[in-house]
């Protein structure tokens, strides 16, 4: 009898750890409103660099599928001192992309005297991508070399192609 209270006990316990611990990979793509009003689907992730750096990596798409997404990789002010255009290279394995910079089309970003983030056309890449496989990112003169993980990218290709609720 004891050995048989012992027993539901324990199944009790992990069947309540199971039903209480969030999901480890639970999606990060949010919708919001840009200042215009717009609907914004986007995901917005830290990152590290292999120099230790920390970066934002957000993966936005304005309105509704189809559209654009945009990554914009934003640091501490100053770090992103680039002259624009820059290409972002990205590779997975022996494939390689150059994304295109975009960042002088965002009004705001071209007239931010503080330079700390980049926008590049991500629509290339997702596009090229048949699984959410890593990637390494390069952006010459601000880092040599930060790994995406693989939930990461799942995440950008949801921006690409998630309705808005």
């Amino acid at each position: 009898m004891l050995a048989l209270r012992r027993l539901f006990c324990t199944l009790l316990v992990a069947v309540v750890l199971l039903l209480l611990t969030p999901a480890a990979a639970s999606a990060q793509v949010h919708e919001h409103q840009d200042e215009n009003g717009a609907p914004v689907l986007r995901s917005l992730e830290s990152l590290r660099d292999l120099d230790y750096q920390s970066w934002q990596a957000v993966a936005y798409r304005v309105g509704e599928p189809g559209n654009p997404v945009v990554l914009r990789i934003v640091g501490y002010p100053g770090k992103m001192r680039l002259e624009h255009p820059t290409s972002l290279l990205v590779q997975a394995g022996v494939k390689e992309w150059q994304l295109e910079d975009i960042t002088l089309d965002n009004a705001l970003l071209a007239t931010d005297g503080r330079e700390a983030a980049a926008e590049f056309a991500l629509d290339p890449l997702l596009n090229d991508l048949s699984n959410k496989r890593p990637l390494r990112l390069f952006l010459p003169g601000v880092f040599n070399e930060m790994p995406v993980p693989p939930y990461v990218v799942a995440e950008w290709r949801d921006v690409q192609t998630e309705p808005l609720s």
